[in-house]
């Protein structure tokens, strides 16, 4: 009797989950350098017993990063920078190199070019990149050259996985890749962003087609409860 009640919990469990993580898209989609995630689904099959149909079970726990680029604005900071077409900006966290699109970057007490967090932007050598304190005139190149007064300081490393399929998501705007690559001809804006590539209103659109799936199938549910209840009264009577 309740060979159907379990199949649609499955696909409520997943329902729920995509709708977080649309929720966590429309949340992001003024977050500096911000991929849009989606949900994967797939079909579980169990066989049936003694001759009985098999149940098929929606499974959603994979998730997919939308990896086109976003919107380009123009913003004037120095250390504003946004990287035109493939690549990705090296950051030092906590020892571990982590890639990002998300070029708002500023100098530290150090002179060190660095995320809002503290995160240490590395050169092309993996090193991080150090800017004087006193530097003027600071100017960095379409191939991420820095300079300062008309001098070379370092050039902005700019890299892609080496599979770019096997990059994990952290936290943020951040991914970890074990194999890096140098890309051959960046092309790199210096008072630029790159916008989240987040699109808010088809995200909308798939929260209200999630959101009527669910209600579906919570009426499915209720129906079925009902008529087990009912059955289960004639058979007491």
């Amino acid at each position: 009797m309740a060979d159907g009640i379990y199949p649609t919990l499955g696909r409520q469990a997943g329902l729920l989950r995509e709708m977080d993580v649309i929720a966590q898209n429309i949340a992001n989609a003024n977050t500096t350098g911000y991929r849009a995630e989606g949900l994967i689904f797939s079909e579980f099959v169990i066989k049936g017993e003694g001759g009985a149909p098999s149940l098929s079970f929606a499974h959603a726990q994979g998730r997919q990063t939308r990896f086109a680029q976003g919107g380009l604005e123009q913003t004037g900071g120095t250390f504003d920078m946004a990287i035109e077409g493939d690549g990705y900006f090296q950051v030092d966290v906590d020892g571990t190199p982590h890639l990002t699109r998300a070029g708002a970057f500023l100098t530290g007490p150090d002179g060190d070019v660095q995320t809002a967090e503290g995160h240490p932007l590395l050169d092309e050598g993996g090193a991080p990149l150090l800017v004087p304190p006193n530097a003027r005139d600071i100017h960095i190149g379409g191939d991420g050259t820095v300079s300062a007064d008309g001098q070379p300081l370092g050039r902005v490393g700019i890299v892609m996985p080496a599979d770019p399929g096997a990059m994990t998501r952290r936290a943020g705007t951040m991914f970890a890749a074990e194999e890096v690559q140098p890309v051959e001809n960046p092309r790199l804006m210096q008072g630029f962003l790159e916008a989240s590539n987040v699109n808010p209103v088809l995200e909308i659109a798939r929260m209200v087609a999630v959101q009527n799936a669910y209600q579906m199938g919570q009426g499915f549910m209720d129906r079925e409860h009902e008529r087990m209840q009912s059955m289960l009264r004639l058979m007491d009577q």
